[in-house]
């Protein structure tokens, strides 16, 4: 009887770890996602007063960053800035940006992949696409380390 007392009251403690450990991961994981859209809130923000570096620092600052789009993988933090300097060289052609997230999923250990629709509302002609971008923690802060947009 003693046994069965101490085997049904481990089942139960580990029962609650199982549980409090479960709880405590969805609760870092919402917490991630969620600064993760901050981040996202912030680039809408700084493209829309036209401040593309603004905008780059939700990027990972990497040579290692990849960029891929209609003209094919873009290499680097600094590469990829002044391709969008160049295709959006004034307000009027960068416009007002607005994500419409679809999902966000855990890939690992702190990183995530985001998946959407970009809307830009321009005086020169609106322009729309779908993007994949991936999140990494990096030294304490959720950058983009991948981008694939069109």
């Amino acid at each position: 009887m003693k046994k069965l007392l101490v085997v049904l009251l481990l089942a139960t403690v580990t029962s609650c770890q199982v549980h409090l450990s479960t709880e405590s991961s969805e609760k870092i994981e919402a917490k991630e996602k969620q600064v993760i859209i901050d981040v996202m809130k912030a680039q809408e923000a700084a493209w829309s007063k036209n401040d593309l570096e603004g905008f780059m620092q939700g990027y990972w600052k990497s040579d290692s960053l990849k960029f891929y789009g209609s003209k094919g993988i873009t290499y680097g933090w600094e590469q990829t800035l002044a391709n969008y300097k160049k295709g959006y060289p004034t307000a009027d052609h960068s416009g007002t940006l607005t994500f419409k997230i679809n999902d966000i999923s855990k890939i690992e250990h702190e990183a995530y992949w985001v998946m959407g629709e970009y809307f830009l509302k321009r005086t020169v002609g609106d322009a729309n696409g779908i993007f994949m971008i991936i999140f990494k923690k990096i030294e304490g802060e959720w950058k983009i380390v991948a981008d694939m947009s069109c």
